[in-house]
């Protein structure tokens, strides 16, 4: 595929060509992003433990109709807005409640994005960029992967680069219009407040004040802030807020001062990671544009006094992002995802100017960076190459995972000549030393992921998902019987069985949910469907039905406890899993 358009002065001929051409151009463009994000959406299960409790949350969600307080396994969940629950729930009532329809919704916002990103490029930039923008942005693995599960990243990064996007573009308009795209902008940061809470907001101020501060642009902040702006974005977010503290009083306290400060400034949440955790997510979930950063990088310092007003934006956007969350003690891949996207677009920038001037340096960055991408290729194709050919030289060496990459196996063959093509399309881009080759071989190894290696990903969400545990269990458990979970529940559990599950916990750490645990700590008594474990031994005796008691590994001692004293045999579920059937007590 070529991004050269012709710009001749030639016959009213050549110039509809060319048009036709650039409309082609653009249609299999947004076609191979489509399938990139769209593409076997539902062909893999939902991976424990974030898809499988947030896809059972959007479908109690629309079980019940309660669309402003969201419950997990019954029990109210206040982690996050309701918003994304929402969205989901709107899914399954037009697909359906299945994976693929569980995930829609942030494929859908991950699309939107890429179509976002394309219209401001080309309107900043010009056209070939916009096109370079959307390919690039879309085919990376960190974009790819969070437009592709059932977590609220992708649509917090629509909103929150839609804001951005707008703000900038209100100061290339006059008043009228200005004021229109600010009260956009508003609009937009608090439907990002409404998917994830207050860095909806506070990660476009940031950009859009320090981007103004550095262009010297005190009147412009002035216009950001105004009031008709702020009254829009409490007329969004307000409703929501008081409407949820109303039911849920305990809300305020936990959302700002536990999810977002202690959050931000503790390492109570345990996602703690050295400052340089982001440099290292850059490079792995960038890749492999990531291997254009660092000569590029260094050549835009060298020319910064070249840098347009909207190529500062982005840098600045980027460093803020980063930077941010560098200094939070939790650390999540998904934080900077916008970064990320921005990232794409300035590397969009690179390969524009290299098809623009052949024989300019930014054709050396990319000829340079073709290098590693053939070396690496290479390296993985041979490595992978002689796992294929004998697998059992890797299987040996997997003590205890053998089981789990015998799964893998039919797919190492494929990945081994996924590898070998993208190191003979790097090796056409070196001998030709064209800027277009050089595009395909980046581009096919994530085509080549999704397509030809899709199978690695479903495999690995199979092992991940709790799926398989509930196909095991529908079939093995009595009509009469209630599935109770001891000390343990596989996320996801709830959803394939399109029911709730009685949990044995000391604290409700199970169900991966931070309000939860917060919530159980002061409340009494337990909400149904929650057993404190102190008193298991007399809820077990009291039950009035068979039990069908499953723990993991962990626990395993108390279920040969349990099953020693009832004088019942244990059966394993799978590698981690196992169950017991408890008759009802005599006397019942």
């Amino acid at each position: 595929m070529t991004f050269l358009t012709s710009q001749t002065t030639g016959s009213a001929h050549d110039d509809v060509n060319s048009s036709k051409s650039t409309l082609w151009i653009s249609i299999s463009t947004f076609i191979i992003a489509a399938y990139l994000l769209f593409g076997h959406l539902g062909g893999s299960a939902l991976i424990s433990p974030d898809e499988g409790r947030n896809a059972e949350v959007a479908r109690e969600m629309s079980e019940s109709h309660a669309w402003l307080v969201p419950t997990y396994n019954g029990l109210t969940y206040l982690d996050k807005p309701a918003f994304y629950f929402k969205t989901v729930a709107l899914s399954f009532s037009l697909f359906g409640e299945t994976e693929g329809a569980a995930r829609f919704s942030s494929a859908f916002f991950g699309f939107a994005l890429v179509v976002a990103v394309f219209f401001f490029c080309r309107k900043v930039y010009d056209q070939r960029t916009a096109l370079l923008a959307t390919l690039i942005v879309a085919s990376t693995p960190l974009y790819i992967a969070f437009a592709r599960i059932v977590i609220f990243d992708m649509t917090l990064a629509f909103f929150v680069s839609s804001t951005i996007f707008s703000c900038y573009l209100a100061e290339e308009y006059d008043d009228k219009q200005r004021k229109y795209w600010y009260l956009l902008a508003a609009f937009l940061a608090g439907c990002a407040t409404l998917v994830k809470g207050p860095v909806g907001f506070i990660i476009p101020s940031l950009v859009v004040a320090i981007f103004n501060g550095f262009e010297h642009r005190l009147s412009a902040l002035k216009r950001v802030f105004a009031w008709p702006n702020w009254l829009l974005f409490f007329a969004i977010v307000l409703p929501w807020f008081i409407g949820l503290s109303i039911l849920c009083p305990d809300f305020p306290y936990y959302g700002i001062m536990k999810e977002s400060i202690s959050r931000f400034t503790t390492t109570e949440f345990h996602r703690t990671a050295p400052f340089y955790y982001y440099a290292i997510i850059i490079a792995s979930t960038f890749f492999p544009w990531s291997f254009i950063l660092p000569e590029a990088t260094v050549v835009a310092w060298r020319n910064r006094t070249q840098w347009t007003k909207v190529d500062r934006l982005f840098i600045i956007w980027v460093i803020v992002v980063v930077l941010f969350f560098s200094v939070s003690k939790s650390k999540l891949p998904g934080y900077i995802l916008t970064g990320v996207m921005v990232l794409g677009v300035l590397t969009a920038r690179v390969f524009a100017q290299a098809l623009n001037n052949e024989t300019g340096r930014s054709k050396q960055i990319l000829w340079h960076a073709t290098i590693p991408l053939l070396l690496l290729s290479t390296i993985l194709a041979i490595a992978v190459g002689v796992v294929a050919a004998d697998p059992e030289i890797l299987r040996s060496r997997l003590s205890g995972k053998q089981e789990s990459f015998d799964l893998f196996i039919p797919t190492i063959l494929p990945m081994a000549i996924s590898f070998g093509i993208v190191a003979l399309i790097s090796i056409a881009a070196l001998w030709t030393r064209h800027s277009r080759i050089v595009l395909a071989a980046f581009l096919s190894f994530p085509i080549l992921l999704m397509t030809v290696n899709f199978n690695v990903l479903a495999t690995f969400s199979d092992i991940r998902s709790a799926r398989h545990l509930a196909e095991k269990i529908t079939t093995a458990i009595p009509p009469e019987a209630e599935l109770v979970c001891l000390e343990c529940m596989p996320n996801g559990l709830p959803f394939y069985l399109k029911h709730q599950v009685t949990v044995i916990s000391r604290d409700g750490s199970e169900l991966t949910s931070n309000y939860v645990v917060f919530n159980l700590k002061t409340l009494k008594p337990w909400p149904e469907g929650m057993i404190p474990f102190t008193e298991k031994e007399n809820w077990l005796a009291s039950r009035k039905h068979p039990i069908y008691l499953m723990t993991d590994t962990n626990h395993l001692p108390s279920l040969q406890a349990i099953a020693t004293a009832q004088g019942v045999e244990i059966k394993a579920l799978d590698y981690k899993y196992s169950a017991v059937l408890l008759p009802t007590p005599t006397g019942h």
